[in-house]
């Protein structure tokens, strides 16, 4: 869906709960120059507020670094060691918005991404799927679709493990669906 920052249909401002039940937080890395590893961060929250216009929006989000699932347990246990995202010393990654600009139909949500101690400046690509109607009859829901890319080298993830066998660039998906609070 195409938006401006003057009118999206249904637009709504107030304070909305990320539902982990139908949002997803996904990360891409290539593995030995040749392949692709996709996982997953099963446990996390977050809050969409929306201001009174898009840009005086903000979000907040927390991501459990034990939650992590590629579909492989040794693999998983190996990223949550201190090898990769040391979730015994770092339980969380997270990020907190410091502005949102319109980027054609898109719009940038610049943040602070805190992933294994390190705090660094990221810019999420998001595109506004819609407000509408929740599953109850007096709920709404919005959803937002957002990417980024960033470095393991900069957040200090793998720093022993060389990057021709996993890549420093990871990519981050998310497909978030939000529930309006009363």
């Amino acid at each position: 869906m195409t938006t401006s920052t003057t009118e999206i249909p249904g637009y709504l401002s107030g304070t909305w709960a990320i539902d982990p039940v139908h949002s997803t937080v996904t990360f891409t890395v290539r593995h030995l120059g040749v392949s692709k590893v996709r996982g997953r961060f099963d446990t996390f929250d977050g809050t969409i507020v929306t201001g009174e216009t898009v840009l005086g929006s903000s979000v907040t989000a927390t991501i459990q670094a034990t939650g992590v699932n590629t579909n492989n347990e040794q693999r998983d246990g190996h990223i949550r060691s201190a090898d990769f995202l040391d979730a015994e010393q770092h339980p969380v990654l997270t990020f907190t918005s410091t502005g949102i600009r319109a980027d054609g139909g898109d719009f940038l949500i610049d943040g602070d991404l805190t992933l294994h101690g390190v705090t660094k400046p990221v810019t999420l690509t998001a595109e506004i799927g819609g407000f509408g109607d929740g599953a109850t009859p007096d709920s709404k829901v919005v959803g937002v679709s957002a990417k980024t890319e960033i470095s393991r080298a900069a957040f200090e993830v793998g720093a022993t493990i060389p990057g021709a066998v996993v890549s420093d660039k990871i990519t981050i998906d998310l497909d978030i669906e939000a529930v309006l609070q009363p």
